[in-house]
């Protein structure tokens, strides 16, 4: 296990400075040049992409830098092959570090609240992974949290390939579409998408919480366990 900890935790500094080297870090840092470079790169032009997104989502790089991006890049096809590649290779790294690397620096960081869910996790692993997915998406404490449960790893692999699939595929599909209109919104537009985005997150949050809360057993006997008392 030790080794297993040192190789990973290699891998990904070995990433980070080959991409370092190779200029990706600064590319990725200004996103009017990101799709010139990578049209510019030619067929390693994909390989930069999986590997920018794999080596820096997980460590605090938005995912939804490299989604949105992808569809301007390519056709949505092969935006909507690279986008599940990179998502599903960040969220093994993301989750195999929380696990294998910095188990114990990291298990602190996972909020009180989301360790509600433990319970139902285990009970409903796979829906439950996707499920999480498919709201969430692939934010760093969602990789911590499932990375530090009991969920099994091939669970989770196959748990997120299902909570990903629809939201990856219409942003692959619609995402040109879908830059355009943005670029001819107002401000009260974009404040109105901001609100809903806002409603919507926290609706999610709302019923995954209520699911956790019914999941948790209570503590200690119920009233009915407990022995009549004598008169």
């Amino acid at each position: 296990m030790k080794k297993l900890r040192i190789a990973l935790a290699l891998t990904v500094a070995l990433g980070l400075f080959l991409l370092y080297r190779a200029g990706i870090l600064g590319v990725f840092a200004e996103p009017a040049k990101l799709k010139q470079a990578l049209i510019d790169l030619g067929p390693w032009g994909q390989l930069a992409f999986v590997a920018s997104y794999t080596a820096l989502q997980p460590f605090g790089v938005p995912g939804t830098v490299f989604v949105m991006a992808a569809p301007l890049v390519w056709p949505w096809p092969v935006a909507f092959a690279l986008s599940m590649i990179g998502t599903m290779a960040a969220s093994v790294v993301g989750f195999s570090f929380a696990r294998f690397v910095g188990r114990d620096w990291v298990a602190d960081k996972v909020p009180a609240r989301i360790r509600a869910y433990e319970a139902a996790l285990e009970r409903r692993a796979f829906v439950t992974v996707a499920l999480l997915r498919f709201i969430f998406w692939m934010p760093q404490w969602l990789h911590v949290f499932l990375g530090v449960s009991k969920v099994p790893f091939w669970t989770h692999f196959w748990g997120s390939v299902v909570g990903y699939a629809v939201p990856l595929f219409l942003m692959s599909y619609f995402g040109e579409a879908l830059f355009a209109v943005l670029r001819t919104l107002s401000t009260e537009a974009w404040i109105a998408i901001a609100l809903g985005m806002v409603f919507l997150v926290a609706g999610g949050w709302y019923v995954a919480r209520r699911r956790g809360k019914r999941a948790i057993p209570p503590l200690g006997p119920t009233p009915a366990a407990l022995p009549e008392q004598r008169s």
